[in-house]
């Protein structure tokens, strides 16, 4: 097996296949050196605070790529002044290198106007001013939707929502200030469904129930009666019934006359006026509570006792005298004297409670 091993053509082939080995690795290397400019670096030039039209001048001269971002506008440098880059300018790459150069935009970066439209002012407002909008003037229209947002303006121009502004743009916002009072309703009669329906919008109404004679919905056909009637006056926002027919309105007279006797009110004007007598009005009485009367407390008499004597029973010497002897009271009466003098005043006491009598039992 040795000797097969040291055989000569094993050998050359062993080198040659060595040889190549080396040889295509020399090769690599050489070719990756021209490829990447081995040992070939160039300064990075410093573009800073230049215009993004010299930066990219200068960075072509030498002979760089580059790559232009823009970062979020600074009203503090000017439009499209370069604000950074990358590699620095301290730095030497090779030629072709990419270098990386931040510029200020023209203006804010575009935001989308949210859906304010028919929504209250006051949320609305605050709604455009998070996404970065500055409100201008506000302009108020007559409308029934009062205090919403009816339309937001630019330059003069209605714009929609999801329309793209400059952020903190100035807009301005048409705000409803609610329904006109008393508007004089117009004539449509005798005009096309298409033309009354125009004037009608013009004139802050609204179309209301639109009845076609032969039940179609053909715009050009002509109105021949309209509720309420033109004069009246009605707040702005109400609805206009219209009738209409391919027939002209002294066409339909005696449907006209129908339509009178159900939506015209006739006023009997022979009849004298009705007055009203106003009654005047006075001011209430007004009373007072009684005040409150103390209730006076009862005292309730403490009963006198009554004091009584005890019978003595004992023998006396005398005349015997058997039981009980109850003596009538007497009343008696002070005087000044046995005989009574004329012109005397005599002073009459009151009865005293006759004495219990001692009663002796033998």
């Amino acid at each position: 097996m040795l000797k097969s091993l040291f055989n000569w053509k094993v050998l050359l082939n062993l080198v040659v296949a060595i040889g190549v080995f080396v040889g295509l690795v020399w090769l690599t290397f050489r070719w990756l050196e021209y490829h990447t400019n081995h040992g070939q670096e160039i300064p990075v030039p410093n573009v800073i605070n230049k215009s993004v039209y010299d930066a990219v001048k200068i960075l072509e001269d030498t002979g760089l790529e580059y790559e232009v971002d823009s970062a979020e506008y600074n009203p503090k440098y000017k439009p499209f002044q370069v604000l950074k880059m990358h590699p620095l300018s301290s730095s030497r790459v090779k030629p072709g290198s990419l270098v990386r150069i931040v510029v200020n935009p023209r203006t804010w970066a575009p935001i989308t106007i949210p859906d304010v439209i028919n929504k209250y002012s006051g949320l609305a407002f605050q709604r455009l001013d998070q996404v970065g909008l500055k409100i201008g003037d506000t302009i108020y229209e007559p409308s029934i939707q009062k205090d919403a947002l009816l339309r937001v303006l630019y330059k003069g121009n209605a714009v929609n929502p999801g329309s793209r502004l400059p952020r903190f743009s100035v807009i301005d916002v048409v705000v409803g200030s609610g329904p006109m009072r008393n508007i004089s309703i117009p004539s449509v009669v005798g005009l096309s469904v298409k033309e009354a329906k125009a004037v009608i919008a013009k004139s802050l109404f609204e179309v209301g129930l639109v009845e076609h004679e032969d039940g179609s919905k053909d715009e050009s056909d002509i109105i021949y009666y309209q509720d309420p009637a033109s004069g009246d006056v009605r707040d702005q926002g109400m609805q206009i019934d219209l009738w209409a027919s391919k027939r002209t309105p002294a066409e339909l007279r005696a449907k006209v006359e129908q339509l009178n006797s159900i939506y015209r009110m006739k006023v009997d004007t022979s009849l004298p006026p009705v007055h009203y007598d106003e009654v005047p009005s006075y001011p209430e009485p007004r009373y007072d509570p009684p005040a409150a009367v103390p209730v006076p407390k009862k005292e309730t008499p403490k009963p006198e006792p009554v004091k009584t004597e005890p019978a003595k029973t004992g023998t006396t010497t005398g005349t015997k005298t058997s039981g009980t002897v109850t003596e009538k009271p007497k009343s008696t009466a002070n005087t000044s004297g046995n005989k009574s003098t004329t012109g005397a005043n005599t002073t009459q006491q009151p009865a005293q409670k006759p004495k219990a009598k001692k009663v002796v039992v033998e």
